[in-house]
């Protein structure tokens, strides 16, 4: 059965990623936000565009756990994904900032006031897997801080109580996103890392 309590921890950390974020913006001008970012294809506007809608997609999500409805991230589907980022991306700075901020804030608020009994009410991912308002929270801490070190802004350090959290999920998947035989070797110390799929 699981704790119905909400995951404090989780909530704090994703805050705190949040606000880390937001001040890494602070003097963000507008030739830094047409720069590559560290994603292959995306400008650094474009992932701010993807942090901005992926905090809205939370806020849907927990305001329909709250509401008793099992809602998708996006209503659209990875399609309206896609075209959300690529209309926000081309913003100016100022405008990329002032998103950042404005969901991000929206987040912590849905957060707080979010009925305990909604913590483990399902809602769908974008890729249509079920799972509860506190993995949406998870996976916003997580989106907020990998995306955080794909801006090339600097180095984003995984949090320990991230990588506690996080860690054990990946563990069991990573033979799908590699040559078994050659993740197996390494693990044994008898290769060299194999290349891994995006997640």
């Amino acid at each position: 059965m699981t704790d119905a309590a909400p995951p404090a921890g989780w909530v704090t950390g994703c805050v705190a990623a949040q606000a880390r974020l937001d001040a890494a913006l602070v003097g963000l001008n507008d030739a830094a936000a047409r720069r590559p970012s560290l994603l292959p294809g995306w400008s650094v506007g474009h992932v701010l565009t993807h942090i901005a809608r992926n905090a809205d997609s939370v806020v849907w999500r927990l305001e329909g756990a709250a509401a008793g409805e099992q809602r998708d991230q996006y209503p659209g589907g990875l399609e309206q994904r896609r075209a959300d980022i690529e209309a926000g991306a081309g913003r100016e700075a100022s405008a990329l900032a002032a998103d950042i901020r404005r969901t991000s804030a929206a987040v912590a608020e849905v957060m707080a006031r979010l009925p305990t009994e909604a913590w483990d009410a399902p809602s769908r991912t974008s890729r249509g897997v079920v799972e509860t308002s506190r993995d949406a929270i998870l996976s916003r801490w997580r989106e907020v801080v990998v995306h955080h070190g794909d801006l090339g802004l600097g180095p984003v350090p995984l949090p320990s109580d991230l990588v506690d959290a996080w860690l054990p999920r990946e563990l069991p998947r990573l033979a799908e996103r590699t040559d078994p035989a050659r993740l197996l070797s390494w693990i044994i110390g008898r290769g060299d890392p194999p290349a891994l799929e995006a997640w």
